[in-house]
């Protein structure tokens, strides 16, 4: 049975749309992999002489065993908003007489060869190699790296049960938000001393390699509970099941004075309302207003003024960025209708333009108590409001343009990765990067009024040229709007 689910993924995989379309992004991918793997092979092989070299007279795996705490919980951080537990297209499976628990003991096996379980084998078996080396104790030595896996398979399934119970909150990251910064508190202020605990616990099972029993019955529990937790799940109309509210109508006469746009704009403004993955657009578009209190108190970035126009570009951005980046997969569920209407496409994208400088103003608006450090805080936020309008939102539109991936906005808002393709990665060196070039090049070879002036001409020539720019970009959604219809059609 496991041979012909894995004959299934094999073909599924390579015969989908998205393995056609994503080979760039696959290849990416690829590298960025190894680019991890490198650098855990690095971090293992050069540890022990690091810390021999620093630390003579101290036990490196004893020393190693105390930052095991802070290891094991950015790995739960990192997966919950990076790892996903890997699925089937199981609903036509339920219809045929295979057992369910087939299923589930497939699926949650699967997690287990995931490329997160393994990334850190290529530090501890270095690390534990190296051990070895120095003449450590053989029982010892290979019991702390069978030990630091189990752990690892712990965390993959202690993520897996955060992920389902969050998933049921409006704002699906702040349990984990919430219970690696109280662990790390508690810790920190060592009111409950967590690092220690984790390092007394390592020591004494790997000085008594019988006690690794206890893990492993750990791990054998929380196996289950995933299992549990699938098997309710695992029903044909458990996806048919909707969550009754009462309907709510919002006034929107307002954006009648916008004329012919008013249709689509509306339609806009319901769709970030009224979905859990767009309405997370505005709450992180509020936590971005304090993103410049890390940079502007601290002495450190003092010197780093073109760091500040980073700052100044996300600030006044951030909504225009996680908005516009996926235009117009927002729409992707019914775009095939939308397009079969009698309808400018100009109106269509100029509504998306409305929402970006408007947001982008409004920021700017929020943001000016920053003056409270300088005024030079104030013309740096001002100079990325217009650029961020005459420049970026036009990239963004036109980057657009080559989406071809369809976005859930059923699924889960936060970290949300499904719709994400090359286009949003390439885009992303020219939003943020280019300002700073642009400004760095006359701040540093003439002033810093000549980089703001620079900044604030090209945002000017992008919205003095406003009209042509819209014009080009819509020829362009027209040439690519059949390619995007069929896209949109397949489920990635």
């Amino acid at each position: 049975m496991i041979t012909q689910f894995l004959n299934l993924e094999w073909k599924q995989f390579f015969r989908s749309s998205y393995w056609q379309k994503s080979i760039g992004l696959n290849i990416l991918m690829v590298f960025i992999a190894l680019y991890f793997i490198l650098m855990f092979l690095g971090l293992g092989f050069g540890l022990y002489p690091i810390l021999k070299e620093k630390f003579p007279d101290s036990d490196p795996l004893i020393m190693v065993n105390g930052f095991l705490f802070y290891w094991f919980l950015a790995d739960l951080m990192f997966r919950f908003f990076l790892q996903k537990l890997p699925v089937m297209q199981i609903k036509p499976l339920l219809t045929l007489p295979i057992k369910k628990s087939n299923i589930l003991h497939y699926i949650l096996s699967k997690s287990v060869v995931s490329f997160f379980n393994f990334l850190p084998l290529f530090t501890v078996i270095p690390f534990g190699i190296i051990l070895l080396s120095k003449d450590y104790n053989v029982a010892t030595t290979i019991t702390w790296m069978l030990l630091m896996f189990v752990f690892t398979l712990i965390i993959n399934f202690l993520n897996f049960i955060i992920e389902s119970k969050s998933a049921e909150t409006e704002l699906s990251f702040l349990p984990i938000i919430i219970i690696t910064s109280g662990l790390y508190g508690l810790n920190y202020f060592e009111l409950v001393s967590f690092s220690s605990l984790v390092s007394n616990m390592m020591n004494t099972i790997t000085a008594n390699p019988v006690l690794i029993t206890i893990p492993i019955a750990f791990l054998a529990v929380l196996y289950y509970l995933n299992y549990t937790i699938l098997k309710k799940n695992l029903y044909i109309d458990f996806s048919l099941k909707v969550k009754t509210q009462v309907a709510a109508s919002i006034d929107m006469t307002w954006t009648r004075k916008f004329g012919d746009v008013a249709p689509f704009l509306q339609l806009d403004l319901k769709l970030i309302w009224r979905n859990k993955r767009t309405r997370s657009t505005l709450f992180i578009m509020v936590l971005a207003l304090f993103y410049g209190l890390i940079f502007y108190p601290n002495p450190t970035y003092k010197e780093m003024t073109p760091m500040f126009i980073f700052v100044g570009v996300f600030i006044t951005g951030i909504f225009m960025i996680n908005f516009g980046q996926f235009i117009p997969a927002w729409d992707s569920s019914y775009y095939k209708l939308l397009m079969s209407q009698n309808i400018k496409y100009k109106d269509y994208l100029k509504s998306k333009y409305l929402l970006m400088i408007i947001s982008a103003v409004i920021l700017f608006v929020l943001s000016i108590p920053y003056v409270y450090f300088g005024w030079e805080i104030l013309l740096i936020h001002f100079a990325s409001m217009v650029y961020n309008i005459g420049v970026n939102s036009h990239v963004l539109l036109y980057g657009g343009s080559f989406n071809r991936k369809k976005i859930n906005l059923s699924q889960r808002a936060a970290f949300n990765y499904q719709g994400t393709g090359a286009v949003q990665w390439i885009i992303g060196f020219p939003l943020l990067a280019f300002p700073i070039l642009i400004f760095y090049l006359p701040y540093k070879f003439i002033n810093f009024e000549a980089g703001i002036a620079t900044l604030i001409i090209l945002g000017g020539l992008g919205i003095l040229f406003h009209q042509k720019l819209m014009n080009f970009i819509s020829n362009k959604y027209l040439k690519s709007k059949y390619e995007m219809i069929s896209a949109f059609e397949q489920d990635n």
